[in-house]
């Protein structure tokens, strides 16, 4: 966390009316030293803590695509940004098959006024002044789950619960970088699209939630490559919406 906040914003320099934003709810794996979760520290550069290299994505896009980037300083173990506050896995037990003990009993109310409403309040502001044409939600997801040995296909994948409109364009952009794209894959944004249907569709804001599998990003060169990539396939799309 930086100067105590769950949040930190990059480039906000650069805020123009009707340019891209980026959000990263998954980019941290910090836990706060009075927060024991009792679970092996080894975890903490596992999935089940962070998205592996958004947050050196969202940085490039912000420091060298002029994309402002609101990005989370705190792991998704500790409260799930990405999560309504009334969903028990805001501040998970379990994730993945690994149990999460120091969050049974936790004072989730304790959690929600330190990191989630401080979190979700700045973005609104941020969104509220930038102005946005399109929003990027940047996430990641591991090549297989720990609890299935089954290989997922796809390079990137766009996810959206009711407003698609930005999403179609990209997965056709992104196929013609001749990638396999998913459509709302490996899980679906109609279940799980807690940030994007508070802050984009909410607002009738397009956006696109994406989804880029690990071992395309989990190296600097790789989140150069992406970042250079997304800023190009995203402006594309954002003048199509």
């Amino acid at each position: 966390m930086i100067d105590g906040l769950p949040y930190r914003q990059v480039g906000m320099d650069t805020i123009r009316p009707g340019g891209l934003i980026c959000v990263a709810d998954h980019a941290s794996n910090f836990v706060p030293e009075d927060i024991d979760l009792g679970i092996d520290r080894k975890l903490l550069n596992d999935h089940i803590a962070v998205d592996i290299g958004v947050g050196g994505i969202a940085d490039r896009l912000a420091r060298r695509h002029n994309i402002p980037a609101h990005i989370a300083t705190v792991s998704r173990l500790v409260c799930d940004f990405h999560r309504k506050e009334d969903e028990p896995a805001v501040v998970p037990t379990e994730s993945d098959g690994h149990l999460i003990p120091g969050n049974i009993g936790a004072d989730v109310e304790k959690r929600l006024d330190l990191y989630h409403r401080p979190y979700h309040t700045a973005l609104a502001s941020f969104i509220a002044d930038a102005r946005p044409k399109m929003i990027i939600a940047l996430h990641s997801f591991t090549p297989s789950l720990a609890s299935s040995d089954e290989q997922r296909p796809w390079e990137v994948a766009l996810l959206y619960n009711q407003d698609d409109r930005a999403a179609r364009h990209a997965i056709r952009l992104f196929g013609e970088q001749g990638l396999t794209v998913g459509d709302n894959e490996p899980y679906s944004g109609k279940q799980l699209n807690a940030t994007m249907d508070r802050h984009a569709e909410a607002n009738g804001i397009p956006y696109c939630t994406v989804e880029i599998r690990q071992d395309q990003i989990d190296t600097p060169a790789g989140q150069a490559r992406w970042a250079v990539m997304l800023a190009d396939v995203l402006g594309r799309v954002a003048l199509e919406v």
